[in-house]
């Protein structure tokens, strides 16, 4: 048997179906993500990077994010076909009519946090409440904070001082407490004050969103079903290779579309992935990763609609579908416990 019949085969053992075999038949599909090149989208890459993508008949550019990027108004222009975003996002473009829908969430949980000194007095999220000062950005401030406001009396405006992307300030008032991502700030408080701030994830304390959701025009849902569960259900497999696999591959390929990342912040985003349990918790245990259900959408939309985030009218359940997910792909992949 030749190289490109033995490649035909395990393609079609993979999706079941006759599938390309040729990198001229695969269809060509790009994904934008929200930020630059880091660990948390490893498994994105992965799947690009151990050929994933490619034996389900893909051909997949990511076109990276950053501060300059608009990859979010690229999708809905039809530039690109994917787009890593979220599900506040989601509820927003329901309310001003954007028809883009989210296919798949590979983050269970948000991975924003606060965090405090190891030393600082506050044992439970409802604690900050009596920190004097939080360091947050103004969209954590006008919904996160409208919740935990909402939710702990406790919590007020006086607390609030602008975040600036800087730690020094955190750090020299050891009562403070800083927002950040558990994948990241912790990381940089570590290598600039030398210690390990405590660390309270949203997620945990009843911020009930999802992260990392894969966004794609309505019409693309409608007209190539086939293609949107290809996409997704090989980024599942790429995730699940990225956390448990040889990543090596994909994490250069991350390096090269981001030159300022290192290999140790590489390795401590992927250990808090997991230790969070960002990807693999709550119905994504036993149904796989990138797992949504109509009871999260509830949950979260009540929340955002009770602080008046988002109005208690929308028709929020156009933000998404659970057609394509919590199907289990790629369980046999994870460790066994």
């Amino acid at each position: 048997m030749n190289t490109l019949s033995r490649f035909a085969v395990g393609a079609l053992a993979v999706l079941g179906s006759a599938a390309p075999a040729l990198a001229a038949d695969l269809d060509k599909v790009s994904f934008g993500t929200n930020w630059l090149a880091e660990a948390e989208h490893g498994g994105f890459y992965q799947a690009v990077a151990d050929g994933t993508y490619k034996k389900y008949g893909l051909d997949v550019t990511i076109v990276q994010g950053g501060p300059q990027a608009a990859n979010g108004q690229l999708l809905v222009a039809g530039k690109i076909d994917f787009y890593m975003g979220g599900t506040l996002g989601a509820f927003d473009d329901v309310n001003q009519g954007i028809p883009v829908i989210d296919v798949a969430a590979m983050f269970q949980k948000d991975p924003q946090i606060f965090m405090t000194h190891p030393d600082a007095p506050y044992a439970e999220f409802k604690d900050l409440a009596n920190a004097p000062t939080i360091f947050m950005g103004k969209d954590i401030f006008a919904t996160t904070f409208a919740w935990m406001k909402a939710t702990w009396p406790a919590f007020n405006d006086g607390q609030y001082k602008p975040y600036t992307f800087n730690p020094a300030p955190f750090i020299a008032d050891p009562k403070s407490v800083q927002q950040g991502y558990v994948t990241s700030e912790p990381y940089a408080v570590k290598q600039a004050a030398g210690w390990d701030p405590k660390l309270f994830l949203f997620a945990d304390a009843g911020y009930s969103d999802y992260s990392t959701t894969i966004e794609t025009q309505q019409a693309t849902v409608d007209k190539k079903p086939d293609l949107v569960q290809r996409f997704v259900d090989a980024s599942i497999i790429g995730w699940y290779n990225y956390l448990y696999g040889d990543n090596k591959a994909a994490n250069d390929l991350i390096k090269k579309d981001n030159p300022d990342m290192t290999d140790g912040q590489i390795a401590y985003s992927i250990k808090a992935m997991k230790d969070s349990g960002l990807l693999t918790s709550g119905d994504a245990a036993t149904k796989g990763i990138g797992c949504m259900t109509d009871a999260r959408y509830k949950d979260f939309f009540d929340l955002v609609s009770n602080i008046k985030v988002e109005p208690a009218t929308l028709d929020y359940k156009k933000a998404y579908t659970t057609q394509f997910v919590c199907k289990g792909v790629g369980l046999d992949l994870a460790p066994k416990s």
